[in-house]
């Protein structure tokens, strides 16, 4: 009788190793794949792909604007400039690093510019906008940011930026350092000593009593 026998064939090296390489490709790969696909589109001047991408950062750019300019209303028409910015540029835009941080340092950058121009010409002060009928603990907690404000208000503005996007709006490092075109060392130096600056601030007010030099990175 002829018996005949099974013999397992190892699969290709190469296919094993593409197989492999798709398996493990990174979350960043899909998300750079997916935003390379909608700038294309957008390129083409695909209504659906540029409300798509305007949807997906639009809260991030109006928080940077709001945060930057302090003014709800300068901040919305910024963030309409910035992504009219976004779509005129969209060339520029390195296809190898994630859209993100680069549309956000438009923002960051047309939030300078605005701020430069405000710089010049008068403006009211916000607390006219103060309401007086606050309860004492209100007024207390008031007074109390309203000192935290002078003080961030009176850093560097390169400081003071960073102070507001790490604390206020939670960017990361390396977000930060790409929309202010600097090294994640420089930008962890700057919001140390911003860190250092209003503390001290705070402590000559009689606000805070804590030690400048027992603030961490």
């Amino acid at each position: 009788m002829l018996v005949s026998t099974l013999r397992y064939e190892p699969k290709s090296p190469t296919l094993t190793l593409l197989q492999e390489d798709s398996v493990e490709q990174t979350e960043g790969d899909r998300l750079l794949h997916s935003e390379r696909t909608l700038v294309k589109a957008c390129q083409a001047n695909d209504p659906m792909a540029m409300k798509d991408l305007v949807t997906r950062f639009q809260n991030d750019v109006y928080r940077v604007c709001c945060r930057l300019m302090a003014d709800p209303h300068e901040a919305e028409d910024l963030a309409q400039e910035v992504f009219i910015r976004v779509f005129r540029s969209l060339h520029t835009w390195d296809q190898e690093r994630p859209l993100k941080p680069w549309i956000l340092s438009i923002a960051f950058n047309r939030c300078r510019t605005a701020l430069g121009k405000r710089a010049r010409r008068p403006h009211l002060s916000p607390l006219l906008d103060t309401n007086p009928s606050k309860e004492a603990g209100s007024e207390r907690t008031s007074d109390i940011q309203q000192e935290i404000n002078a003080a961030v208000e009176e850093l560097r503005q390169e400081y003071r930026e960073v102070f507001l996007l790490f604390h206020a709006d939670e960017v990361p490092y390396e977000t930060i350092g790409c929309m202010m075109q600097k090294p994640v060392g420089t930008i962890k130096t700057w919001l140390h000593r911003a860190r250092q600056a209003v503390v001290k601030r705070l402590q000559e007010r009689g606000v805070v009593y804590q030690r400048s030099d027992e603030l961490h990175d």
